[in-house]
């Protein structure tokens, strides 16, 4: 048997056979995406008319789809009582049903993907749109976006449940979902798209990137055919004044981050205040109902969805006055129902209340200067972005959610400048945003960051070892044994031996069990290492990534790869182990930490004077 024999390759398959069978996977995860972004289209169309449905019902007593406002009920008092009713079953809901229908949705979205490998329970995409309808439809002061984020989840996730799926091929299908949902929600396929990425999936490549905007697109389209072109709120032109109102929009962004730090505070202040409540879970979202029924009788405007409130905000129809009372109690209705375990979703509420901050604060700045003439529209719609975007910690999502809004270019510098100010205070006050501090309290990490993968930017030739110290063939097995059991420091059995010829090429590999199995055959040790060791080489090249190399040693259940030229494959260039993988890492580690002396410093090293000399006494 030739040496050349002796020596395999570290995968059986063609070069790009890996490759081929990615893009295959990635060709049927991107049909299903499709199908994906249908279905929510489908769903966000059904969850307004049942929205709709239900607040005919409850508030004007007629059998109709059309969506609109409570605000102009004529029920008088019994406003105060409709969100209980609503809430009752919502509680009943949540206690015989499903605990997932609480909250918001997107929280319950990244549970999962760090909980259960993506796996949603089939009922949650039934119930959760039901609650939500019936919670908006009595009077809830939520969106329906929440809701339909969680349930376009839930159909990716069970599609992907359905059919033979890898964990992250179902993160990306119930991703595609979530985005969809957003997408269909308020017609800004790129937010959805962008939303999903820093929520859900925290990476940005292929395998997720093409799947995720052929679901959104998809679902926007459907939604155009049913519910029309146009957002669910709309914002006629303004003036953004960029270069004369960049001052006062990092104002804006520095009250922005404020408002998302109280948000969030707020809301889980609340939360906490419920679950010390001395009754059960059943009735606590009708004792937050009978708080929103209050706030309600007195400011009708915070019942409900309220996107036409919001329209109004951003077209500047709603006078200093009626903003504050918004933003007061709009903020105030939301925390208290969400924050009793009911069903709906935080963005439409944020969005209103942080829009008649804004516009606010744009009437109160013109009050005090009245030359700058700042629009109470453009004020509004950044602050939108600003708070939702900090507290949320999806602030680019929520620039681009502004910008197609708008399609307004303008926007784009006040939005990105607001934004990250926002942003920055938000990140030095909340360790954790509102989506994950809920997930945090459980003792779930969620990431916060994209990271590059220290694996797939390492090649093995800048981590393997050099200090190979092979054994000739020739040599004994008994030769060995001593060796090693006197200690020899250039023998480590641990991670095997390389076994070479005389003329250096590799021929075997031997391991402590090679070593224990021959001794207990022939307790001499007459045979030699060649005929001990293992001839079926797995071997790694200096150009190959670490990523590759660790998935070779984990398909073979080996600890070590030697690494070969491609050229020539019995030419032994080093070793790569498992100390190897954490060289990879300590690299990575050390291009973030690691604070180089910059040419200043060497400068003013240069320019010091030396020291004197001690003079005599």
């Amino acid at each position: 048997m030739t040496a050349e024999s002796l020596v395999n390759s570290s995968t059986s398959l063609e070069p790009d056979a890996p490759q081929i069978a990615a893009v295959y996977r990635l060709e049927i995860v991107s049909l299903l995406a499709a199908l994906i972004g249908m279905l929510a289209g489908l769903v966000a169309f059904a969850l307004y008319d049942l929205i709709g449905l239900f607040t005919n019902l409850a508030y004007y007593h007629v059998w109709s789809f059309h969506f609109r406002s409570p605000e102009h009920t004529q029920i008088g008092p019994w406003i105060i009582v409709t969100p209980v009713a609503g809430a009752l079953i919502i509680g009943f809901m949540a206690k015989y049903g499903s605990e997932k229908i609480k909250g918001h949705g997107i929280p319950e979205a990244m549970e999962a993907v760090l909980t259960s490998r993506s796996r949603i329970q089939a009922k949650v995409a039934i119930l959760k749109p039901l609650s939500a309808a019936i919670a908006i439809g009595t009077g809830g002061p939520f969106g329906a976006e929440g809701p339909i984020i969680q349930t376009g989840g839930a159909m990716g996730s069970l599609v992907g449940q359905l059919l033979s799926t890898t964990a992250g091929e179902r993160k990306v299908l119930l991703a595609c979902g979530a985005g969809a949902g957003m997408a269909a929600t308020f017609n800004t396929p790129i937010a959805g798209v962008i939303l999903a990425i820093e929520l859900l999936l925290f990476e940005f490549r292929s395998r997720s990137f093409i799947p995720l905007v052929i679901a959104c697109t998809l679902a926007t389209s459907v939604r155009a055919i049913l519910l029309g072109q146009r957002s669910m709120f709309t914002m006629g032109d303004v003036n953004f004044d960029v270069l004369h109102g960049l001052p006062f929009y990092f104002l804006l962004g520095i009250l922005s981050g404020i408002a998302a730090i109280g948000f969030t505070k707020v809301l889980y202040w609340v939360e906490d205040l419920f679950e010390h409540l001395p009754v059960d879970d059943l009735w606590h979202p009708a004792i937050g109902a009978l708080g929103l029924g209050i706030i309600g009788f007195f400011v009708p405007r915070v019942l409900g969805v309220g996107y036409d409130t919001i329209s109004d905000i951003l077209n500047n129809n709603l006078g200093l006055k009626l903003l504050l009372i918004v933003a007061i109690f709009k903020a105030l209705a939301m925390v208290i129902s969400l924050g009793s375990g009911t069903s709906g979703g935080l963005l439409a509420p944020m969005f209103m209340s942080s829009a008649a901050l804004g516009g606010a604060f744009a009437i109160a700045m013109n009050m005090i200067f009245p030359s700058l003439h700042l629009s109470p529209g453009a004020y509004a719609l950044v602050a939108m972005a600003a708070v939702f975007g900090s507290a949320s910690r999806a602030t680019f999502a929520f620039i681009v959610f502004a910008f197609e809004i708008t399609r307004d270019y303008n926007a784009i510098l006040p939005l990105m400048l607001a934004c990250v100010i926002a942003d920055m205070i938000a990140l030095r006050y909340l360790p954790n945003s509102i989506m994950t501090e809920k997930l945090a309290r459980r003792g779930l990490k969620v990431p916060d960051q994209f990271e590059v993968n220290a694996m797939k930017v390492s090649r093995v030739a800048e981590v393997m070892r050099t200090d190979v110290k092979p054994i000739p063939a020739e040599m004994t097995v008994a030769e060995l044994a001593r060796r090693v059991g006197c200690g020899d420091a250039q023998l480590n059995l641990t991670q095997g031996l390389l076994v070479v010829s005389a003329e250096g090429k590799i021929l075997s590999v031997v391991t402590q069990g090679d070593l224990l199995r021959a001794l207990e055959k022939d307790p001499n040790g007459s045979s030699s290492v060649l005929e001990a060791g293992s001839s079926n080489l797995i071997v790694t090249y200096p150009d190959e990534l670490v990523h590759d190399a660790m998935h070779s040693m984990l398909d073979h259940d080996i600890g070590r790869l030697p690494v070969v030229s491609r050229e020539d494959q019995q030419k032994l260039l080093g070793y790569f182990d498992r100390p190897c993988l954490l060289a990879a890492w300590s690299r990575q580690a050390e291009d973030e930490n690691l604070r180089e002396r910059g040419w200043i410093h060497h400068w003013r090293s240069f320019r010091k004077p030396a020291p004197k000399p001690a003079g005599r006494g």
